[in-house]
């Protein structure tokens, strides 16, 4: 169109120079008209599908309701088992996915026991389900030999102190943070002070500009404290002490720390459990040798399933399955303890939970593996006092080819 005006101005002389300018201008216009009119499109269409989320978030209602009544806990918690208990996420019921699948374990209370395994092998689903945020697809937990769904919900919640690796600090006090409420009572701020204290986290809280009560990032704050990744994740370990509840689940409260820093805090953990302050505990890490000293157990997960259990000396000393003897080979820093074993990568990469495979979990990645491994359900053997491993070999065969690897 622009060509075809020059045309008409300079060379046939059918239009003045001033109507050229003229549909220029207009030419400039309706362009910029029409490209707005797309950009509006697009942006109307992309506001429309925020709206439709917030739509179905304000119109979603909670599977498990928060003023679920029920029966009152017990004073004293005694166990906590999950038995044959499977899981799948809401939304993935076309897909099959198991995010859990016949999992058997039980916590006696005392207990302190790690769970180890890779990224997405269902550890802090499990933690989810103990914490009752969602219901077992299959299989039932059981709080003293009760069904956890008929307790009522608030009280079942309160008696486990819970940190997630996902966890979020809010913009207001540290206090306020740790109890995850408004601070009012001398009562509360004592409780808080005393979980900051036992986290770590008070020396470098009173280093702030107001101490405890200093507000926490710049949202809407402008002279709000910004922590680092591991004072951070201190603060998110001290809302489990704050409540002082008998059963702690602690996922991945480490993650975000140097190794230095790390040991300090499986040093805090020993002396909180000496002094008594936790009573019952799991802890979810992936540093299995890190744990030796600090927990009684160590199960270990992979895709879903438990593949052994022990106690820690056991564990890391004589690990039983494919598994479990690949993961102790594959730390990069050897603890004490573990200097004898070789270390290597596991080959492969996890299964696909939406299509586990048939038969053993582990066995496209297991050196060992038999076309039997690759079919039917692998059952759980029990040995010793207390020990269980998910494998076909039997322990005298695993024992051998260790041994002349």
């Amino acid at each position: 169109m622009w060509l075809f005006a020059a045309y008409c101005a300079m060379v046939t002389k059918s239009i003045l120079i001033g109507d050229f300018v003229v549909l220029a201008n207009a030419i400039v216009s309706t362009t910029w008209m029409l490209t707005s009119l797309t950009q509006s499109i697009a942006r109307t269409y992309q506001n429309g599908l925020y709206a439709r989320t917030l739509r179905e978030f304000m119109n979603y209602r909670a599977q498990i309701p928060e003023d679920w009544q029920g029966i009152g806990v017990p004073e004293k918690v005694e166990t906590l088992e999950l038995k044959n208990v499977s899981f799948r996420y809401p939304g993935q019921e076309k897909e099959g996915k198991y995010a859990l699948s016949h999992v058997n374990c039980t916590f006696t209370a005392g207990d302190r026991t790690a769970l180890v395994g890779h990224n997405g092998s269902g550890k802090s689903t499990l933690v989810k389900l103990l914490m009752r945020l969602y219901d077992p697809t299959e299989g039932v937990i059981l709080l003293n030999g009760v069904d956890i769904r008929e307790y009522n919900l608030q009280e079942y919640r309160n008696l486990i102190g819970t940190t997630f690796q996902d966890f979020v600090l809010f913009s207001m006090s540290v206090l306020e943070n740790v109890i995850l409420e408004k601070l009012e009572t001398e009562e509360q701020r004592k409780a808080a002070m005393e979980a900051l204290k036992k986290s770590g986290a008070l020396e470098q809280t009173e280093k702030l500009e107001k101490g405890a009560d200093t507000i926490l990032t710049r949202e809407f704050d402008e002279k709000g404290a910004v922590l680092s990744g591991g004072q951070a994740q201190k603060i998110a370990v001290a809302r489990s002490f704050a409540k002082n509840a008998p059963i702690v689940l602690l996922d991945e409260p480490s993650s975000a720390l140097d190794v230095t820093s790390q040991k300090m805090v499986i040093k805090m953990m020993r002396e909180l459990m000496e002094k008594g302050y936790i009573k019952s505990m799991l802890f979810i890490t992936h540093e299995l040798p890190l744990l030796y000293n600090v927990t009684d157990d160590i199960m270990v997960m992979y895709a879903g399933q438990i593949v052994e259990r022990g106690s820690a000396k056991e564990m890391v000393f004589d690990p039983v399955h494919p598994y479990s003897h690949g993961l102790m080979g594959s730390i990069l820093v050897p603890e004490e303890g573990t200097r004898g074993h070789k270390l290597a990568a596991i080959p492969g990469t996890p299964p696909n939970l939406k299509k586990p495979p048939d038969g053993c979990r582990f066995a496209e990645r297991c050196r060992y593996a038999r076309p039997e491994c690759r079919f039917g359900m692998v059952p759980e053997k029990e040995f010793g006092e207390g020990r269980m491993y998910r494998c076909l070999m039997g322990l005298d065969e695993l024992k051998e080819v260790y041994d002349n690897e």
